[in-house]
């Protein structure tokens, strides 16, 4: 008799837990002792289901008198049903859900563990961290004074700091919830190369648009930070969740679309839906890589709008008399 079975009893998230060993057919299920697997779920009569095999060798799950009969997925059964257990398939009675895996059955594919924090990121990680610190003292020294006390330095930097290391605490929290484990260490790193890596991105841009007269690297620049948050947010909750991958794609895609659409929105009476008018802060003109253009080069630009303004001012004169009137 093929005894190499095993009901798994399932939590809300999809983990297992508890394990139930089959000694024979059928397996009987419900509260009370006399059944083969106990479960202590007030939703269930004594004797709740049986699952056994057919002539062929298939489950069938037999649904015994209750009030609450079953469910797989979003079909329901009442009591006296039989159904054909499908392999990996998951059936409800009662409020437990139960998945009946036999040695036949094909087995999901092995999941790697995550790397523990080996050598090169025990060096990586405090190198990194030390590069971003870095930015934010160079953004608080480039927005001061020169001679300012170091105290108006701390806060531009020690408060970005606690807000990344809680980031971190409360993503890895959200691990040991849903995957009983904390990797803090993985979620610090994340978080750390997202926001570093922005930062540098963030701060080169500009630069190169001022260095190149690219003013349309300025569009980049604006997308970065929804389209880099939006990735983070991804990288971060795929080690929650990590079978909602493609769920976790479309959801955070759909947002990142509508927060798109409402920063154009906000700038459809502008010549350019995304990016800045100008530079606010200009570099050093050594850093200028191509030649400036001559003042006659703007003026010779402008000359599409001399009769537009031309039209206009005509007009005006026109206009004038029977506004006197």
């Amino acid at each position: 008799m093929d005894t190499g079975a095993v009901i798994e009893l399932l939590g809300r998230d999809g983990q297992v837990r508890m394990v139930h060993k089959l000694q024979g057919w059928p397996c009987s299920i419900g509260r009370s002792p006399a059944c083969d697997m106990v479960l202590d779920d007030a939703h269930l009569a004594g004797q709740h289901a049986r699952i056994e095999l057919d002539e062929n060798g298939v489950a069938r799950l037999l649904l015994l008198p209750s009030l609450n009969g079953a469910a797989v997925g979003r079909r329901k059964f009442e009591a006296g049903a039989a159904l054909t257990l499908e392999p990996g398939a998951v059936f409800q009675i009662g409020a437990s859900s139960l998945r009946l895996r036999r040695a036949a059955d094909p087995l999901p594919p092995e999941l790697a563990l995550l790397p523990e924090a080996g050598p090169q990121r025990k060096v990586l990680l405090p190198a990194l961290l030390l590069l971003w610190l870095g930015l934010l003292w160079f953004d608080q020294w480039s927005a001061l004074n020169p001679g300012s006390p170091w105290i108006q330095y701390s806060g531009a930097v020690l408060g970005p700091l606690a807000v990344l290391l809680l980031w971190a605490a409360g993503w890895a929290l959200l691990t040991q919830l849903f995957q009983h484990r904390f990797p803090f260490v993985a979620h610090l790193w994340r978080a750390l190369l997202s926001v570093a890596g922005l930062h540098v991105l963030t701060f080169g841009l500009p630069v190169l648009a001022y260095a190149f007269s690219a003013p349309r690297l300025l569009v980049l620049d604006a997308l970065l930070f929804p389209l880099g948050l939006a990735a983070m947010l991804w990288w971060h909750a795929v080690l929650v969740w990590p079978r909602a991958r493609r769920a976790l794609v479309w959801g955070l895609g759909g947002l990142l679309f509508a927060a798109l659409l409402l920063m154009a929105a906000r700038k459809q009476d502008q010549q350019h839906l995304f990016g800045p008018l100008y530079l606010s802060t200009l570099p050093p003109p050594e850093w200028r890589m191509v030649q400036p253009k001559p003042p006659e080069a703007l003026i010779e630009s402008l000359r599409p709008l001399e009769a537009e303004l031309a039209r206009k001012a005509a007009k005006d004169e026109t206009d004038e008399p029977a506004e006197s009137d």
